[in-house]
């Protein structure tokens, strides 16, 4: 439990003022709102019931009698009474008000600064991690759980101290007014606040498995969304939904076993509570026919311990939400403590200089599954070693899985090599800081990203500043100009969610115009062109070969003629470079580069020969 709040208050830190005013306001509005009733009190004793104040008379009436005028005076101005009490209450509910707007700014500030810092430490995890993780699952605790942990800080922290605030100012004002009745007021409190208590520890790990299971919920639907259009094309609608039934069952399960206990909580607090209030009742009348407190003491006492026993009561239910939150709050850290991207701290020297596109690899092993090499020695890469001169197109061939993603990966440091080298203009790669190496390579991945923006924005993220002149002209060269100019809005037309609204090939020629547009030193293409017909990546190659020499050139692809124009072929194999040299060099050489070469070259005559015999 004491660690719990110490989570909490770690998390106010910005905010302990604002909460500390809320605390005041709070304390304001309860010292006020207690006077309420011993403004009843009085009256009923010392106006209406005709007493007189003696050495018997509680320390609190006295000085509000004092206050009032005296006996006589308020018997002789009832009015008095009730001004005060309006007043009483209209000041408290002020006080109550600064105390919920003050908690309330200080818990919308505190889940902001959570959305903002796991918004960007989800963009600095290794790319292991999300190799790993539940998208759905994240997307909970970036938006649930933080709402859940907002909730907490702005209503059940200030519940907390309400009952605090009430029990402790409540208790030395009713032993002021009569000692055995305090005792008979605070007879079941006790027990209701174990009660209390004993149900969180036992409810808490249910909230846990809630929690999850609407994770589980999320990660379905979310997985759903993404391939609509997968799911539409093989008619999975049946599957679908019957995959979604489990987990959808599972939260309803989990969902009714917590709101049973808590139905149990509220059964039994109930129960205690109307019987505290029937306890004090019943002995303070016996009291009062006895002689022993007067009819407005017993007044006072009622007033206070409705007053008090509700929000003592709702202990349980904030117990219960505190262990809701400690959940949240949990499950948001479990991201946050997971360790961002290590990034040196580079000498100003190696990144003063401009690249110039010069790369030298160097005995480079690496492994997907493990930081060690297996004993086999079958890593996604297993000594790797080659040269790209500064401006040199250097082309990547290879069955899936030889590597040759892999090794883009590496060179934008997206995972961390252990064994070898990668020199980018005789700089070290692991020494150079991953901001500044992304900066300086222009990438169109295999499978191409586009936001929701417009395709003026998305050509931008390559170079932010760029003019409208040299976005036209980096799209003229990837052949998706005269088709951004045939939508309605142009360049300003607003794309759908990924991309979505366009074809595959026109997704790709963003991609590759985007990345032209970057300038960067280094350009990778990891099979880029795959979606495009024949006649524009023929146009497409024609465009980057008159950029050759601006920048050094890594493509990846499957087809050998988009590969055949490169100034060096290398040939990968089960992550082993098998061959390498020119496409004329290598088409001489019996290997796998022939026998490919050989295969697409058949494939495609007896293509061309079926069309022309139809």
């Amino acid at each position: 439990m004491f660690s719990h709040f110490q989570l909490i208050w770690s998390l106010m830190r910005g905010h302990r003022l604002r909460y500390g005013l809320a605390l005041a306001c709070l304390l304001a509005a309860t010292l006020l709102n207690y006077g309420v009733p011993l403004v009843g009190s009085v009256t009923i004793d010392f106006a209406v019931g005709d007493r007189t104040p003696g050495a018997d008379t509680a320390a609190p009436m006295r000085g509000l009698l004092h206050l009032l005028g005296g006996p006589e005076n308020l018997r002789a101005n009832l009015w008095l009474a009730a001004v005060a009490m309006v007043l009483l209450s209209a000041v408290g509910g002020v006080f109550s008000y600064l105390k919920g707007w003050q908690a309330s700014l200080a818990s919308d500030g505190i889940a902001r600064r959570l959305k903002e810092e796991l918004y960007d430490h989800l963009n600095h995890l290794p790319a292991r991690h999300h190799d790993r993780a539940d998208t759905g699952d994240l997307v909970q605790r970036c938006t649930s759980d933080v709402e859940t942990t907002r909730l907490f800080l702005a209503s059940q922290v200030m519940d907390i101290g309400n009952a605090v605030i009430l029990a402790g100012t409540a208790l030395p004002l009713m032993l002021a007014l009569h000692v055995p009745m305090t005792l008979v007021s605070f007879a079941l409190l006790g027990p209701l606040v174990v009660y209390g208590y004993v149900y969180f520890r036992q409810v808490r790990h249910v909230f846990k498995q809630v929690d999850e299971a609407e994770g589980m919920l999320t990660g379905v639907v979310q997985e759903n969304l993404t391939g609509i259009r997968v799911v539409r094309a093989f008619a999975r609608h049946d599957h679908e939904r019957a995959k979604f039934a489990v987990p959808n069952a599972l939260y309803r399960d989990r969902a009714l076993r917590m709101l049973r206990l808590m139905s149990w909580y509220w059964s039994v607090s109930d129960f205690v509570a109307l019987g505290q209030l029937g306890l004090t009742l019943l002995v303070g009348a016996w009291w009062v026919a006895t002689g022993e407190i007067t009819v407005g003491v017993l007044f006072a006492f009622l007033a206070y311990l409705g007053i008090m026993l509700w929000p003592v009561r709702m202990m349980g239910r904030i117990l219960t939400d505190l262990g809701k939150a400690t959940v949240a709050l949990t499950r948001i850290h479990e991201i946050l403590h997971v360790g961002r991207e290590p990034d040196p701290v580079a000498a100003p020297a190696l990144t003063a200089a401009p690249l110039t596109g010069r790369i030298a690899v160097r005995d480079l092993h690496f492994h997907h599954a493990a930081s060690d090499l297996p004993a086999d020695g079958r890593g996604a890469l297993n000594g790797v070693s080659f040269d790209v001169r500064p401006g040199e197109t250097l082309a990547i061939l290879g069955p899936s899985g030889a590597g040759k993603s892999t090794l883009m990966h590496l060179l934008l440091r997206l995972y961390d090599y252990r064994h070898g080298s990668i020199r980018l203009d005789d700089r070290e790669l692991s020494a150079l800081p991953r901001q500044w190496v992304r900066r300086q390579i222009g990438v169109v991945m295999q499978e191409p990203f586009l936001f929701s923006k417009s395709l003026r924005d998305n050509l931008r993220l390559g170079r932010g500043g760029a003019p409208d002149q040299e976005i036209e002209h980096a799209a003229r060269a990837a052949c998706i100009h005269d088709t951004i100019l045939s939508f309605e809005h142009g360049y300003e037309t607003v794309i759908g969610e990924r991309g979505i609204t366009l074809s595959g090939g026109q997704r790709q020629r963003v991609a590759i115009a985007r990345a032209v547009l970057k300038a960067a030193p280094i350009l990778i293409l990891d099979d880029a062109l795959s979606a495009v017909d024949a006649e524009t990546e023929t146009v497409i190659l024609d465009a980057l070969r008159s950029r050759r020499g601006k920048s050094t050139t890594l493509v990846i692809a499957h087809r050998l003629a988009t590969l055949a124009h490169a100034d060096r072929i290398l040939v990968l194999e089960h992550g082993r470079i098998i061959q390498s040299g020119t496409h004329a060099e290598l088409a001489a050489q019996d290997g796998l580069y022939r026998r490919l070469w050989q295969i697409q070259t058949s494939v495609e005559t007896d293509f061309q020969n079926e069309l022309l015999k139809n």
